[in-house]
């Protein structure tokens, strides 16, 4: 699978280890912004989710550049956007 996967996370959230260790597992690479530390990039989850500071906020970009943003995605789903 090409392109590229960003998450939208924070320290404490345990959805985020849950989809960063099965990302882990099948060898899927992101760039993890936690947005407690990262003023802009709240900023940009708090656009897409209504205003919420939901996490995680995955952004992905497959080979074919449309950009997909999924908030709380399961693995299924993180894999379906990267070959669309």
């Amino acid at each position: 699978m090409s392109g590229t996967v960003t998450m939208y996370s924070t320290s404490w959230c345990g959805y985020c280890r849950r989809l960063k260790s099965q990302l882990d597992r099948e060898g899927i690479a992101y760039n993890e912004i936690n947005i407690e530390q990262d003023p802009q990039s709240a900023a940009f989850v708090e656009k897409v989710n209504g205003g919420n500071q939901t996490v995680p906020t995955v952004l992905v970009v497959p080979s074919s550049g449309s950009e997909v943003v999924m908030t709380n995605p399961s693995l299924a789903q993180v894999k379906q956007a990267l070959t669309a």
